[in-house]
């Protein structure tokens, strides 16, 4: 068999995590984005692929409203600290904020000109503040409960302001006179929605009363009230151009249903049945309701409140409606494009804003572009991981999903297993969407399935009530409607405790369970006998699989160890030890030779077999991974853990090795460069060089060389300014270090003393990280110009004490010399000297009693002295010397 090429590394590529815990969201004007509130911080998520963009902390609580600006520069927030806060979304900054509330802000509206915001509060006011300046403009009183919708008229040029509220009234406020205009009464329950209409003169609101008014703004009187039969959470206005009316209005008119003068408004409503209807305000007929809900509903009777859509909104630029669900999903709506039978609203994308605890997942198929995820749930969420959204949901349980596998029949079917706590295992064909096998038997919450390798006609279960069972899928037509009733052809009563894991080994021939209580049985399939018992961890097992090469079996406990078991005797081959927790998964990779583990401490640890090494551990989950899925084709890896997040692992080693290869020969050819620039004497390029592959050695050599030329200021200055700033971060963090050693530190600083003079203060601050580095060349530069403070002292002692001496000083001499040449003139020379021997000897004659002052003044010193009188001696006679012999 050829040699395996072992992995190296992972890389997290993308990553599903929470971006809505409820409550107010805002669209962008184009939808490009999603404005969400996720418990006191803000989601900026793409409306695509629900990929996280920024996440704002707001700091104010629970977040409880939300505004986009009309341009979408500006994000407006308020929780429950009631703090009111303007964000800047090209920065992430909060710009301004102020509190005017005295309870929390349960709505929030921007005017169409972007300079006024308008709250809706728990405290019964709305107030419209300024923008620019955070002041009060408007303070507006009369409502009777909570506020809870609020929105300005879309034409910019009638000042009127709309709020919905608990008291069962919308209210219709004028800005310019300051005070409310109309009541609206005709709901006899809260109010929960508002909508105009294209033309500006109807208003519709929708309450809990299950109707829908439609008011006239001219004389502000109900027009008519549209009975809807369940309690509405949103009203939308269908608009005349969009592809919604035009797509609806073909087919009414193909139909035979539409008139042709049609005055009435086309809406859309949505409530807590979870089912879009379409309606007209002419003759409040329904043009449209969904046969069956897109919404994951719960099985607990007692939640029946919470089910159903929260909110909905017509999305801009014609993309379709956005429906919110109680669960926290994302639904996106257009119309379906045929138009034969029924006009009908198709689910085009569904965005799962939170996830709960992810319990397990496995690859749909091999290809690897769908992932089959079991949450906190009743139901299997199937992501498509191109988009990072849900394609569709599998609902039956009527208890939460414990396990999960999946496998492609013989038939060419995509099937799922899936294992819940109401006792009873389902298999689902993903296909169609729907469950083809029921398995009831169990006593106890199943908690493992596993479908078998090779034949994949079968699958075994093991559950709470300590038992193993093996069920018989082989037969099952293809055009099942409803699920057929599976039948156990096995059971074993195989663990003391609950079972956690089972395996199938590659050729069907065993089957493999973990348990808690500490052991994992292999058994022989079908008639599960026992083949052998694996004993020695010390806490439960929580994994096991089988190699698929050797005859041997991992298994993953609670002890912190993960162990590789011999087959034949039972035997534990390899401990692996290196988790702080309990090893909850663990998976073979690259023919067996290599294993992927994940725990309770929230590690992914990459480890290969022949040497007992973890050559890899990565912290991109903040509590447990209780989920692991591997890829058969690309090995690609998904965790999946208790922090809600889901993270893809893409094999980084093959693009890891071909990029150090690349950058070692781009390395090889610029160095070639380098020196061919220092050849060429064109140091600037050479300095550039040298700072892009990070060589300071060769750095400091280019820079020395340049200060040992001549004009060296004028050349290191034309070197410096061909640099970035990014360059200069680099290269002040190599002078800081040439600083800090005596033999290097004259360089250091004269290029220093250079780049200070180019650059300005100002533009030097600005460099991100600069701070840092110039503390460290703080110390030593203070430390070397003490030192050279101190040495220059010392050179104006030393020529006080040589000048003391005449040595360096020769007054004597001077003071000959020009006496000399005053009586003769500077322009004679030596010849005048020569010629005029008397005026030599009155010069030596006024020299004497100089010298024979210092004569009897060294007798009175002491020894010391005498090495001084015999250099003054010398001095003198070497001066007296000089004249005779120029003479």
């Amino acid at each position: 068999m050829a040699s395996v090429a072992l992995k190296r590394n992972y890389r997290c590529s993308q990553s599903l995590q929470q971006f809505y815990s409820g409550g107010p969201f805002v669209v962008s004007s184009d939808g490009s984005f999603i404005a969400c509130a996720c418990g006191e911080s803000i989601k900026i998520v793409h409306s695509s692929n629900a990929s996280t963009k920024a996440t704002i902390d707001a700091e104010s609580g629970n977040i409880t409203a939300l505004a986009l600006s009309p341009n979408d520069k500006l994000l407006f927030s308020a929780g429950h600290s009631r703090q009111i806060k303007v964000w800047d979304l090209d920065t992430f900054k909060c710009l301004r904020s102020w509190k005017g509330h005295d309870g929390p802000v349960m709505g929030m509206a921007c005017h169409g000109s972007g300079g006024l915001l308008a709250t809706a509060g728990a405290d019964r006011k709305v107030l419209v503040w300024d923008v620019d300046g955070g002041f009060c403009t408007h303070y507006f009183k009369g409502h009777k409960g909570v506020v809870t919708s609020i929105m300005f008229h879309p034409d910019i040029n009638k000042t009127l302001l709309f709020s919905g509220s608990d008291d069962t009234t919308v209210r219709v406020w004028d800005l310019l006179a300051k005070k409310c205009v109309a009541v609206l009464e005709k709901h006899f329950s809260a109010v929960s929605s508002v909508a105009l209409s294209e033309d500006g003169w109807t208003l519709l609101s929708a309450g809990r009363d299950k109707v829908v008014n439609v008011w006239d703004l001219h004389d502000y009187k109900c027009k008519s009230t549209v009975p809807t039969y369940e309690v509405l959470e949103a009203v939308c206005i269908v608009y005349s151009g969009s592809q919604f009316a035009s797509s609806l209005g073909a087919f009414l008119q193909q139909s035979g249903k539409k008139k042709s003068r049609s005055t009435g408004i086309y809406f859309i409503t949505a409530g807590e049945r979870g089912i879009l209807r379409i309606w007209t305000s002419e003759g409040a007929v329904c043009l449209y309701g969904q046969k069956s809900s897109d919404v994951t509903v719960s099985s607990d009777v007692d939640e029946d409140s919470t089910r159903g859509f929260t909110s909905a909104v017509m999305l801009p630029m014609d993309q379709g409606l956005l429906c919110v669900t109680a669960d926290q999903q994302f639904l996106f709506y257009s119309p379906a494009e045929h138009l034969e039978e029924m006009w009908s609203l198709k689910l085009t994308k569904r965005l799962v804003g939170f996830n709960d605890e992810i319990v397990d997942m496995k690859f749909l198929d091999e290809e690897e572009q769908y992932l089959a995820v079991a949450t906190n749930l009743e139901q299997v969420r199937v992501y498509d991981l191109s988009s990072m959204s849900c394609s569709y949901v599998l609902a039956g349980h009527t208890d939460t999903i414990l396990c999960l596998d999946t496998s492609t029949s013989s038939n060419g079917r995509r099937l799922i297993l899936t294992g819940s706590k109401d006792n009873s295992v389902r298999l689902w064909e993903s296909e169609r969407q729907c469950c083809i096998g029921l398995g009831i038997g169990h006593m106890g919450a199943v908690g493992a399935v596993a479908f078998s390798k090779k034949r994949r006609d079968f699958f075994v279960s093991g559950s709470s009530d300590r038992t193993i069972k093996v069920w018989n899928f082989d037969g099952l037509s293809d055009d099942i409607e409803q699920p057929i009733n599976l039948k156990a052809k096995a059971v074993v009563a195989a663990h003391d405790k609950d079972i956690n894991s089972l395996a199938v080994a590659p050729n069907d021939s065993l089957v493999c369970s973990g348990s808690q209580d500490r052991t994992a049985c292999v058994w022989r399939l079908p008639e599960l006998v026992l083949v052998v018992k694996f004993t020695g961890h010390k806490r439960g097992i929580w994994c096991v699989e089988f190699s698929p090469v050797d005859q041997c079996v991992i298994t993953a406990s609670g002890d912190k160890t993960v162990k590789i078991w011999a087959i034949a005797d039972g035997s534990c081959l390899k401990t692996f030890e290196g988790h702080t927790s309990s090893v909850l998964r663990a998976s073979f990779l690259t023919r067996g030779t290599q294993f992927v583990s994940c725990g309770a401490d929230g590690l992914v640890k990459l480890w290969t077999i022949k040497t007992n090494e973890c050559i890899a551990t990565y912290d991109q989950h903040e509590d447990k991974v209780w989920a692991l899925a591997v890829g058969k084709k690309t090995e690609m890896l998904a965790t999946g853990g208790s922090d809600a997040v889901i993270n893809l692992w893409y094999d980084a080693t093959a693009a890891e090795k071909e990029e150090a290869f690349r950058k070692e020969e781009e390395g090889v050819l610029r160095g070639q460069e380098l020196e061919n620039a220092v050849l060429d004497a064109e140091y600037t390029k050479a300095i550039q060089i040298a700072l892009e592959l990070r060589r300071p050695h060769k750095l400091f050599e280019l820079f020395s060389e340049l200060c040992r030329m001549r004009e060296a200021g004028d050349h290191i200055d034309k070197a410096l300014h061909a640099l970035g700033k990014e360059e200069f971060l680099l290269l002040f963090g190599y002078i800081r270090e040439w600083n800090t050693k005596p033999k290097l530190c004259h360089v250091a600083q004269s290029v220093l003393f250079r780049a200070f003079n180019i650059l300005p203060p100002t533009e030097i601050i600005e460099i991100k990280g600069i701070s840092e580095l110039l503390e460290g060349l703080i110390p030593y530069s203070q430390r070397h110009f003490s030192r050279i403070d101190r040495l220059i002292r010392s050179t104006f002692l030393l020529d006080y004490t040589l000048t003391r001496m005449s040595v360096i000083e020769p007054v004597t001499r001077d003071d000959l010399k020009t006496k000399s040449l005053s009586h003769f003139g500077k322009n004679t020379g030596d010849a005048l000297l020569t010629d005029n021997a008397e005026d030599q000897k009155q010069v030596f004659e006024e020299l004497k009693p100089k010298v024979s002052a210092k004569k009897r003044k060294s007798h009175k010193s002491g020894d010391a002295s005498r090495s001084r009188k015999k250099v003054k001696d010398s001095s003198v006679h070497a001066s007296n010397a000089t004249v005779p012999l120029q003479a």
